[in-house]
């Protein structure tokens, strides 16, 4: 059985920061990639940002130069920095694991951006 739980999202205002974090705990061997999506009122989930075991990253378009992926693998952690929010950015953030080639979801943390 494996749990991930995201934590850190709240209420900022425009231009605003927060710091989300991911949690993977229970049968894990190893983790491989590991990624941030979210996902907006009446849109489709979409991928924000995802990194490798060995720490390569990749961004969308809409937050390159405003977030930062980063995972610790000794303790099975993910976060995301996130800079300069826009209100654009509100949306439920959640985090997938993918262990032994099968996604692993977490229930999703709210983060607002507004004024």
């Amino acid at each position: 059985q494996v749990q991930v739980v995201e934590s850190g999202g709240g209420l900022v205002q425009p231009g605003g920061s927060l710091r989300l974090s991911c949690a993977v705990s229970g049968s894990i061997f190893s983790i491989g990639l590991m990624g941030w999506y979210r996902q907006a009122p009446g849109k489709q989930r979409e991928l924000v940002a995802a990194i490798t075991s060995g720490g390569s990253t990749n961004y969308a378009d809409s937050v390159k130069g405003r977030f930062t992926i980063s995972r610790d693998n000794a303790k099975n952690m993910m976060y995301l920095q996130m800079n300069s929010l826009k209100p654009e950015d509100t949306a439920v953030y959640y985090c997938d694991a993918n262990i032994r080639g099968l996604p692993h979801w977490g229930q999703g943390t709210q983060v607002t951006v507004s004024s």
